[in-house]
């Protein structure tokens, strides 16, 4: 990533803030130390239920406080180093982003992204036409994407790499409505916003469609993106009761955000933004705009035909040529970018003193005068005009939502405490099918090849475990790594009509089914086309035959 690139100034805006051991230099991320220093105060039994709530209340606010304000904190709380007890300074800035060398001289200063969104950003023209010049559109992109954390821990929560997934949503600045918009409206969202953060009152549960009529979010279109993730999450796992979307206050927003809600889950680490979705208007497409010369827009037909007023340079080319030689494409594209006020004031220079002073994108000034250019203003009818897209950005942290899931995955047998599983649904577990032959019987392994050919011709990944050991033990060995289901050839598949056993791994239950019916039942089982319910209220429940109890199946 380049300087010209509009981020650069949004991370330099946005800085996190860190404090030094004074002793011996380690550094702390501010916000993350007061957060963990209160909640451990609101939790002590000692702490008496005002003291509670001031602290509970500040972790609220806590990601929108300015500098002075988390300084306040510090002293009012008397903070010190976890680790050492020590004193600490004052909080200062640090910038999130990757400084590096370009090329072999290393005087070029670029920056490693830290989101993927930019490259989107940069081929909008091409991704428009690609769209036949239509808004509103969209692009997704993943990769990996690069911060300079303070002080990376907690496994994938917070890490200098790290996987991205972004989808740019380019859409009229002036009709944020979005089509499907009515099919979501009725969905239930818990929100905290900026007044409740600010307030100190718990989140609340309302309907998108009623959040977006009270302009509590602040259009349709971010409004849908906002209940189309909520769909996703509990599609893939995720505990709705522990899923909220935590509006940004004003100060901690994002300076060319119109409106900004973070997906967060509740994990052992406690809430974690694992989602962001924002309207960032049309900030991005105007910096790369202005950095390089290039107009990043749409064209909008207008209802009816309009006359405007145009003002434009007129630039004697062969004057120009001669005068600024290897300099005349830099002030050619300087004076074409000029707005008709601009235009303006460089008309009314020229004719007061003869010479204009001309600043190109780059910085550098040329001296334009009266026979080099001058100012044409006309009036002509258009049937379009052209609008700079805003963008609706919904951002997704890879590795976070992977781990809040496998967290809300993971349980405990009621039974047995020492066997866990992963919940994982079917539509999201690596592996969807276990194939299970009661023994090392030489019988079953026509069965065996059989049922494992089937399944991935349908598309089912699977996994044969016959390796020695009960069938019981081997259940657990797949449960352990999230199978969803699992068949068990037996000694009633020998005998004719072969049928097998289908097992569920979250309920443990089993039916008997015909073992042509396995594949294409795995398929639509792990595609959620079918429930657990329906295969068994469709096949006889099966009672697990003596040998089988034997190898302990609980």
């Amino acid at each position: 990533m380049s300087t010209s690139s509009g981020p650069l100034g949004t991370w330099s805006v946005l800085p996190d803030f860190m404090v030094k051991d004074l002793k011996n230099g380690e550094c702390f991320r501010l916000d993350h130390l007061i957060k963990a220093f209160l909640e451990k105060l609101a939790a002590d039994k000692k702490t008496n239920e005002a003291t509670r709530q001031e602290c509970l209340t500040t972790v609220a606010r806590l990601d929108g406080m300015t500098r002075e304000e988390m300084n306040a904190i510090m002293r009012k709380y008397e903070m010190k180093s976890p680790i050492t007890g020590n004193d600490l300074s004052d909080a200062m800035e640090f910038n999130l982003m990757f400084s590096t060398s370009i090329g072999p001289t290393g005087l070029l200063k670029g920056y490693l992204r830290p989101e993927t969104a930019q490259g989107m950003f940069v081929n909008f023209k091409r991704l428009l036409e690609f769209n036949s010049g239509r808004l509103p559109f969209a692009a997704a992109q993943i990769g990996n994407a690069f911060r300079n954390e303070i002080s990376p821990r907690s496994g994938l929560i917070r890490v200098r790499e790290f996987t991205m997934a972004e989808i740019e949503h380019f859409c009229d600045p002036d009709e944020k409505d979005h089509p499907r918009f009515a099919s979501v409206k009725d969905q239930t969202l818990v929100l905290f916003s900026a007044c409740n953060q600010m307030d100190g009152v718990a989140a609340q549960t309302t309907t998108i469609g009623q959040a977006v009529a009270k302009k509590l979010v602040a259009n349709e279109t971010l409004g849908y993106f906002m209940a189309r993730i909520q769909q996703f999450l509990l599609r893939i796992g995720v505990d709705k009761a522990r899923l909220r979307f935590r509006q940004h206050m004003s100060n901690e927003m994002a300076h060319y955000a119109c409106d900004c809600w973070d997906a967060e889950i509740l994990t052992s680490y406690g809430w974690v933004e694992c989602i962001g979705c924002a309207d960032r208007s049309a900030y991005d497409l105007t910096q790369h705009t202005k950095a390089t010369g290039v107009k990043l827009v749409a064209e909008k037909k207008l209802p009816a035909p309009k006359t405007v007023d145009v003002v434009e340079p007129v630039i004697v080319k062969g004057v120009l040529g001669k005068q600024f030689k290897k300099d005349a494409k830099k002030v050619t594209d300087a004076l074409t970018a000029l707005s008709p006020e601009q235009l303006t004031e460089m008309e009314n220079k020229l004719n007061e003193a003869g010479t204009y002073q001309l600043t190109a994108a780059d910085g550098s000034s040329f001296a334009i005068s009266k026979d080099v250019v001058s100012v044409k203003r006309h009036q002509k009818t258009v049937h379009v005009e052209e609008v700079v897209p805003s963008v609706i950005e919904p951002s997704f942290g890879v590795g976070r939502v992977m781990y809040a899931l496998l967290e809300h995955s993971f349980r405990v047998r009621e039974d047995d405490d020492q066997r866990t599983f992963f919940s994982l649904p079917p539509v999201v577990a690596p592996l969807k099918c276990s194939v299970l032959p009661l023994s090392g019987n030489s019988e079953f392994e026509p069965f065996v090849t059989q049922l494992s050919r089937e399944l991935t011709t349908a598309g089912v990944s699977c996994k044969v475990d016959s390796a020695s050991g009960s069938i019981g033990k081997r259940y657990a060995r797949t449960d352990e790594i999230a199978i969803p289901f699992g068949v068990t050839v037996d000694f009633d598949t020998l005998k004719e009509p072969h049928t097998v056993t289908l097992r569920e791994r979250d309920s443990r239950g089993q039916v008997r089914l015909p073992l042509s019916d396995v594949a294409p039942l795995v398929s639509n089982l792990s595609r959620g086309l079918t429930t657990w319910a329906e295969v068994e209220a469709k096949y006889p429940r099966f009672e697990q035959q003596e040998t089988t109890k034997a190898g302990g199946d609980s």
